[in-house]
């Protein structure tokens, strides 16, 4: 029922593009949400409205068809207005005065002449009238619900509300884009917030091989310029991820969120340059960030080259 309710929501935003809203209510990111089985759904019921509406305009065929049928077996029914006319006349047009007629001169305003153009004291038609008698309902409806009773929100409450389901809409962003960090789109977070709960989780999890401090223990010396496995930020969170089960460190990928994982990596680069009390000797190859310089390129004697040219 509720699959339902959300595909006919979305069929009444197709129809009327008006009343479609931004970002939630967006129509084609809907659309696009959906399963097999709504899209089916969907498709079911636009191919039912369809054919609603072949119905309607084939009833209305039939009935202008048995009307002209009628009038030409009893030409009695032949000078009756059909049933177009009639709805024209009650809702529409009105009853339209013959021009020169006797109602059309007792409808002249004589004081209302200019320059020999009399102005005709003629009703208000119908359409127009149910849409003045419509604006009254409404502001009726509309006083009661914002001045009576209070429940209508100002623009300045409509504002503030669309601020809240923004925030709301950004953080489910953000815990989407966090759920999806992996060794390929990890990134240094030195933030004090990420590094202190990096600290945290590094002192809990990592302080038994490392030290407290990174100095090393068990495991190697994390504040020193050697490493291992790589030293950047995507070679550590990978060990952190994947571990190093042949030297006794286990994978973290099913304790940590990819977000811890990225906030203890990001501390423990954090580390780098920092003076433990016992420091262990330095393992694995030298990691720089700065590229080595390019080889110069051999210098030529133009000298040489000319004697050998001549």
């Amino acid at each position: 029922m509720k699959k339902l309710f959300s595909i006919l929501t979305l069929m009444g935003g197709l129809a009327i593009p008006a009343l479609a809203q931004t970002e939630e209510s967006n129509w084609y990111t809907t659309l696009s949400a959906m399963d097999s089985s709504q899209l089916t759904l969907l498709i079911i019921l636009g191919v039912v409205l369809v054919v609603i509406v072949l119905l309607l305009i084939l009833m209305v065929y039939l009935m202008s068809f048995m009307a002209a049928v009628f009038k030409k077996e009893n030409p009695a029914l032949a000078n009756e207005p059909s049933w177009w006319d009639s709805f024209k006349e009650r809702f529409v047009t009105g009853k339209l005065d013959a021009v020169g007629g006797k109602e059309e001169k007792a409808k002249m305003m004589a004081d209302h002449s200019y320059d020999g153009i009399t102005e005709l004291d003629n009703f208000m038609p119908p359409w127009l009238q149910w849409v003045f008698i419509g604006t009254i309902g409404f502001a009726v409806i509309y006083f009661v619900d914002y001045t009576v009773l209070g429940t209508g929100l100002t623009g300045e409450e409509e504002y503030q509300e669309e601020l809240r389901l923004e925030a709301v809409a950004a953080e489910g962003r953000k815990a989407s884009m966090l759920a999806g960090i992996d060794e390929t789109t990890v990134v240094f977070d030195e933030g004090a917030e990420s590094l202190s709960s990096g600290k945290t989780i590094f002192e809990s999890n990592c302080a038994a091989c490392h030290a407290e401090d990174g100095g090393g223990g068990v495991g190697p010396n994390l504040t020193d310029e050697y490493w291992i496995h790589g030293g950047s930020i995507q070679d550590v969170f990978k060990v952190v991820k994947y571990g190093v089960v042949e030297k006794g460190m286990i994978p973290w990928q099913d304790q940590l969120s990819p977000e811890q994982m990225q906030q203890v990596s990001s501390f423990i680069l954090s580390l780098k340059g920092t003076s433990p009390a016992t420091p262990k000797a330095p393992q694995g190859e030298l990691y720089s960030t700065t590229p080595a310089p390019a080889e110069a390129a051999p210098v030529t004697d133009s000298t040489a080259v000319v004697a050998t040219i001549e």
